[in-house]
């Protein structure tokens, strides 16, 4: 299985008892939605590209999205430690299915962004995850723009016509054209008088 094929499902904490029990943090929104998980992908940070399965023996959910793993083979504190860190894997075709309008960021990816005022702006290049919210990169007149991912901007996705239907805000486009009063007005002040 190569790394494109999958998605992040979140990550090892550390080792839990001395029977090999891992704790992991996952990165979604249920975790109870996982619950008959069978396989998990592997990702060292040594060789990140480089996924290993390894067969789910048992499950057990804690607080929040902490879940108590059980990997078959691993069976003392000493063969769990190195786990430690390790990222987790899933393939890509065990997505659980999503409500309508709703999508995961892959999907989309060299989709075109329409706003329901501006007509067609850009194509989708890029996601980014950053610590306040995620946002959607995509190519406007030459500059890259990020548009907040959230339900009052991005409001759906057609899969059909390949197309992610936007509400942007009066003047969020102008922040990334039109240039600072500071870039223009101020000297830089290692310019020469």
């Amino acid at each position: 299985m190569l790394l494109d094929e999958t998605y992040q499902l979140g990550y090892i904490v550390k080792t839990h008892g001395l029977r090999g029990h891992v704790a992991a943090e996952f990165d979604v929104d249920d975790p109870t939605a996982y619950k008959k998980l069978k396989t998990v992908y592997l990702s060292f940070p040594a060789a990140p590209a480089k996924l290993q399965a390894h067969a789910v023996e048992k499950l057990q959910f804690q607080h929040g999205t902490r879940v108590l793993l059980k990997l078959k083979g691993i069976d003392r504190i000493e063969e769990a430690e190195p786990l430690r860190g390790a990222q987790l894997y899933l393939p890509l075709a065990e997505l659980p299915e999503l409500e309508d309008d709703q999508f995961y960021f892959h999907d989309v990816m060299g989709f075109t962004v329409v706003d329901e005022k501006m007509g067609e702006l850009g194509v989708v290049e890029n996601f980014y995850e950053l610590p306040q919210q995620d946002v959607l990169a995509m190519r406007y007149q030459g500059q890259e723009v990020l548009i907040p991912v959230v339900d009052e901007l991005v409001t759906h996705a057609d899969m059909a016509e390949r197309k992610v239907f936007v509400n942007l805000p009066e003047g969020l486009l102008d922040v990334y054209l039109k240039p600072s009063s500071r870039d223009k007005d101020e000297p830089d002040e290692f310019d020469e008088p």
